[in-house]
């Protein structure tokens, strides 16, 4: 009897005892374990560099070259602010062709008004240059206009996207703004050599622009040509 009850306690105690097994893995268990993919890293873009100049977002316009002393980046307006690299490089292109035709109108009002040409039958016309192109006969500016339209065609077709092609006044991502291939062999060979000549150029077009347009205004006012005007 007392062996009876003996063995029935060692029993029931066994029963609260700890299992001692190692806990096993299933394959279901193992199929409810989400795997933890690794983080993807981010897509850096490579941006050839176009005459030596990568943007920089960290520059004002992106790093274009033209910001000079006294005054730096000078935009008191705000034409860059917000736009990308496609809106600065349109700026800069509007900027370097309008300071282009600037410096040939430019010199165009001095030889136009004092020296012979052959419109004028090689002798000197002093009619004020802004009055001169509606003297021009018909047949001098028919091949005159054709030109400009044959040069700004190229000029597009160069460095414009086509329409239907991608966005409108969108210029191609490997087009530097104003190279249009004209004067290669002038074109520096190292980074600071262009930045210097494009500066150049874009000052003297600067002053172009405010020459031009101050010429036009000064004739309209007292119908002098520029070098009457000072005396000559």
């Amino acid at each position: 009897m007392k062996l009876a009850i003996l063995s029935a306690a060692i029993a029931g105690a066994s029963a609260f005892a700890p299992s001692t097994t190692a806990p096993q893995l299933t394959a279901l268990r193992m199929s409810e374990v989400e795997e933890v993919a690794e983080p993807a890293m981010p897509e850096v873009e490579l941006v050839a560099p176009l005459n030596y100049w990568v943007p920089d977002e960290s520059a004002p316009c992106f790093g274009l070259p033209g910001a000079v002393a006294p005054l730096g980046f000078f935009d008191p307006l705000g034409f860059s602010k917000g736009k990308d690299v496609d809106g600065v490089k349109r700026l800069r292109e509007a900027e370097v062709m309008h300071g282009r035709v600037a410096m040939m109108a430019t010199v165009g009002y001095l030889v136009g008004e004092s020296t012979p040409t052959i419109t004028y039958g090689m002798d000197v016309h002093h009619t004020i240059a802004n009055n001169q192109l509606l003297e021009v006969p018909g047949t001098v500016l028919f091949p005159f206009f054709l030109a400009i339209n044959i040069a700004e065609a190229a000029r597009a077709a160069t460095g414009w996207v086509e329409p239907g092609l991608g966005p409108l006044f969108t210029l191609r991502k490997t087009y530097y703004p104003g190279d249009i291939g004209f004067g290669a062999g002038f074109k520096p060979t190292n980074a600071k050599d262009f930045n210097t000549m494009q500066t150049k150029e874009l000052q003297n077009g600067r002053l172009a622009m405010l020459a031009a347009a101050g010429m036009c205004v000064q004739e309209q006012i007292n119908g002098k040509g520029i070098l009457e005007n000072l005396g000559f």
